[in-house]
């Protein structure tokens, strides 16, 4: 049975009152994102062609799903409900970007130049202190970020509280990174 409008608003008045939510699970991850995509080709030319996700499976003309390592996927790519569709305009709700964690630096370097190599733009590159990462979007404007996490022991801590920070990122740095 839903919550009533009533009992909703009691649990967010409670969060927002300083009362702690019990917290999630600490094994909790986020398991995969389906994208509503306008081409599925030109949406799999880009993810499996381009950034080097397999196909894990098709469903015809109208979805299919891709992974890394053999998962059964990480992304769901459909046109259900948004075949030859537009994206969506600036300044409406929705998906800001997925973000695609590299096991490395060596990794993030490898999808740096996979992008070079297919002429696709960067929208920006950040060094967060916690993380490197780039930014992109995809064929059908949906914001991309590819990004790998230092180690947590390299993680930027003030007063024992974590202290990301947001600066450019040397893109011919990370270019030089090769895997060992």
């Amino acid at each position: 049975m839903p919550k009533s409008a009533e009992s909703r608003g009691s649990s967010a008045t409670a969060i927002s009152s300083g009362q702690r939510a019990r917290p999630i699970d600490p094994a909790v991850r986020i398991g995969h994102v389906h994208l509503k995509v306008s081409n599925l080709q030109r949406a799999l030319d880009f993810y499996c062609g381009v950034l080097g996700f397999e196909l894990t499976q098709r469903y015809g003309a109208e979805a299919a799903f891709v992974s890394a390592g053999g998962y059964h996927h990480h992304i769901g790519l459909n046109t259900w409900e948004s075949l030859g569709g537009s994206a969506p305009a600036p300044g409406t709700t929705g998906l800001y970007h997925l973000a695609i964690l590299y096991p490395s630096r060596a990794a993030l370097a490898d999808a740096l130049r996979r992008l070079i190599a297919a002429g696709i733009s960067l929208e920006g590159a950040s060094d967060h202190g916690v993380s490197e990462a780039l930014y992109l979007r995809d064929p059908d404007g949906n914001g991309v970020e590819l990004y790998w996490d230092r180690p947590r022991e390299e993680w930027p801590f003030r007063d024992g509280k974590l202290n990301m920070i947001t600066e450019p990122l040397d893109l011919e740095d990370l270019l030089e990174e090769r895997s060992v």
